[in-house]
């Protein structure tokens, strides 16, 4: 594990807060499946401040966070419960030592989520964010190693979650990262999450977002 990733888990363990970058929720449950290539901004949230920048561009939503130990989210303000989420996440600028990936459940007024993420230099870390700060990791002790996860920059890694009720499988790379039964969130928007730990100037492209029924 890095030395960033040691005292950021020093730092969590004490307190953690989250900016975040939202868009409301709409009212009702949304239509499955929900597939998004990108290839129009649609009703995602998007914009640029000192913290980062975020739009659809290219057929990607290219994320970039400019400011060391900053966490921001994006939606489009959908509703789901149960499905298999997935989306396409590449790195390709910043330090290797961040964190980037996908929230599911999501309530974005209250800042309560499920987030899958994983780390450039082969970490993951799945958990729950509760008033827009870190709650706890529902899987592990914090970030835990995995060789599933494809390090480096410009390599694309793709994400899978399975949710039934309380019963979540997480994969990359189509290989199973860990499973856990949680029953804190039941439904929610869906979204995407760029966080620096090692340096500013995250940038992350994500594709081929869906949530799709249970098989």
């Amino acid at each position: 594990m890095s030395y960033h990733r040691l005292i950021r888990l020093a730092k969590f363990l004490l307190s953690a807060t989250i900016l975040v970058q939202i868009i409301a929720c709409s009212g009702g449950a949304s239509d499955l499946p929900f597939i998004e290539t990108f290839d129009s901004p649609g009703t995602w949230s998007s914009g640029e401040d000192a913290y980062s920048v975020g739009a659809v561009v290219d057929g990607v939503y290219d994320f970039k966070v400019l400011q060391n130990d900053i966490s921001r989210w994006a939606s489009p303000g959908e509703q789901f419960s149960d499905g298999i989420y997935e989306v396409e996440a590449t790195a390709v600028e910043g330090p290797l030592d961040n964190g980037f990936g996908l929230l599911f459940r999501a309530n974005p007024e209250s800042g309560d989520f499920y987030l899958f993420k994983i780390s450039a230099d082969g970490y993951v870390w799945i958990g729950r964010y509760q008033e827009g700060a870190e709650d706890a990791p529902i899987i592990g002790n914090h970030w835990f190693e995995s060789p599933a996860v494809q390090k480096g920059l410009n390599v694309p890694n793709r994400l899978r979650v399975r949710a039934e009720v309380g019963n979540l499988i997480f994969y990359v790379n189509d290989i199973e990262v860990g499973r856990v039964t949680d029953n804190t969130f039941s439904s929610g928007d869906v979204g995407l999450l760029v966080q620096t730990l090692g340096g500013s100037g995250v940038r992350v492209l994500f594709d081929n977002l869906s949530v799709n029924p249970l098989d």
